[in-house]
């Protein structure tokens, strides 16, 4: 356990009604004490009490609260002062604190302690740091059910089932090969496999539904002057993009973020798909064709009211390199004569608008497709962290599989171990240090 007592101011920066505080170690109480000398602290009850610096003058009237080890965050004492916020007052409040004893928190180091005495594993405390970041409200379900531990039992499970297999193993490893029953091997096998098969489900829901946490990307394309740029500019309510009848007007990605739905979404309005005029022209091109391959919804913009033509086909053919559920396709410009044939589109959703009186039917459907990518009923993996190491514990029972085939116990047993440890990675690593220094250091002050 840490012996010094740390401090930190635990929200954010700037104008507030409130400001928090944050003391956790051995000595939280007698440092609050010197910030608050008349003040009687109770375990998990709020006092008001008088704040003063080093020079004894007031700095706030303030609620000061106690949490008794072990029943705290950290395991230890903790102690918060709830005072009035800005960007004054809670400093001095840790200024004092720092100067009679206490030590500046580094990032993440407050839920550091409380993983390493035991309070929470390593899934509950990325669980942590990704509530602060995430874009949506499935994501913050899907992470309030991590922090009550849900991914750590399902890991825990795996890893169970892992161990049972190693055991059997081990047993057999002396035997003759002759004498191994083949029912037995028949048996690891089935059992390997249904590891095997939860654990790609849960990284390939996973990739699938990061943009829950993330945030989505949607990127909209389609040859010049289609009204990319006039369909952003109606989905933001401003005037975002410059609109113009001359083709080429946008040159580079524009991106801006807003709410569809229950979703934080990035959205770009691309330059037009066409055999650039110029250098920037050409660059900007391919941007968007960079963004056809990486977004998590393709908004495809056509003018129904002109035929189809050379450039148009053009991005009909990009779109066949992506998934097709991604794709959106808008025809665009109902309002005059519809000349598309719209046959030509039936592998893909096709809304229709007209982007001068409104763009609600589009993002009626993209809040529809974003709705559809997942649920918040299921497990993920929140972090590229997990992601890596579940997708290790899988190459290693691709290994296994060999050996196991071949009655080489030896080396199956060699490969479902470290498989074991792999998983082991994602809530309580046997390596531990490095992995946490680098973790906790990504995590905001106060946490």
């Amino acid at each position: 356990m840490a012996q010094t007592t740390i401090a930190a101011i635990a929200t954010a920066s700037g104008v507030g009604s409130i400001a928090i505080v944050r003391l956790s170690g051995a000595n939280a109480v007698e440092l609050a004490k010197k910030v608050a000398p008349k003040i009687k602290l109770s375990n998990r009850q709020a006092k008001l009490a008088s704040l003063y610096n080093k020079d004894n003058d007031l700095i706030d009237r303030a609620i000061v609260l106690y949490f008794q080890a072990p029943a705290s965050f950290t395991g230890e004492d903790i102690v918060e002062f709830q005072c009035h916020g800005g960007v004054v007052i809670a400093q001095e409040v840790l200024d004092t604190l720092i100067y009679h004893g206490a030590t500046l928190a580094k990032p993440g180091e407050f839920t550091q302690r409380a993983f390493l005495n035991g309070k929470i594993d390593l899934s509950e405390a990325e669980a942590i740091a990704k509530m602060i970041e995430t874009k949506s409200v499935d994501g913050a379900k899907i992470l309030a059910r991590q922090l009550k531990g849900e991914l750590g039992t399902f890991i825990q499970e795996m890893r169970q089932e892992l161990i049972a297999l190693l055991a059997h193993s081990e047993v057999m490893i002396d035997y003759a090969e002759e004498d191994i029953p083949s029912t037995l091997l028949e048996d690891l096998q089935k059992k390997l496999e249904g590891v095997e098969e939860r654990l790609e489900n849960i990284v390939l829901s996973s990739k699938q539904r990061k943009g829950l946490i993330e945030g989505f990307w949607l990127g909209i394309v389609g040859k010049p002057n289609v009204g990319k740029s006039s369909i952003l500019n109606k989905m933001l309510n401003f005037d975002r993009a410059i609109v113009s009848d001359i083709a080429g007007t946008t040159r580079d990605t524009i991106e801006e973020q807003l709410r569809i739905g229950t979703h934080l979404v990035r959205v770009a309005d691309t330059a037009g798909i066409r055999e650039a005029s110029d250098t920037i022209e050409q660059l900007g091109v391919e941007r968007s064709l960079k963004w056809i391959k990486e977004a998590d919804i393709i908004v495809a913009v056509f003018d129904v009211s002109q035929a189809l033509d050379s450039e148009d086909y053009k991005v009909l053919e990009l779109l066949e390199s992506a998934e097709k559920t991604k794709v959106i396709i808008v025809f665009n410009k109902i309002d005059k004569a519809k000349v598309v044939d719209q046959s030509l589109f039936e592998a893909y959703e096709i809304v229709e608008i007209s982007a001068k009186e409104s763009v609600a039917p589009l993002l009626d459907t993209i809040e529809a497709k974003l709705n559809s990518i997942g649920s918040a009923d299921e497990l993920m993996l929140v972090s590229s962290r997990q992601i890596e190491s579940v997708t290790k514990t899988l190459e290693e029972i691709y290994m296994a599989k060999e050996p196991l085939a071949n009655s080489e116990l030896e080396f199956f047993s060699y490969h479902v171990n470290s498989a074991v440890e792999a998983l082991g990675e994602i809530t309580r690593p046997y390596r531990h240090e490095e992995i946490l220094d680098k973790m906790f250091s990504d995590f905001c002050l106060g946490k």
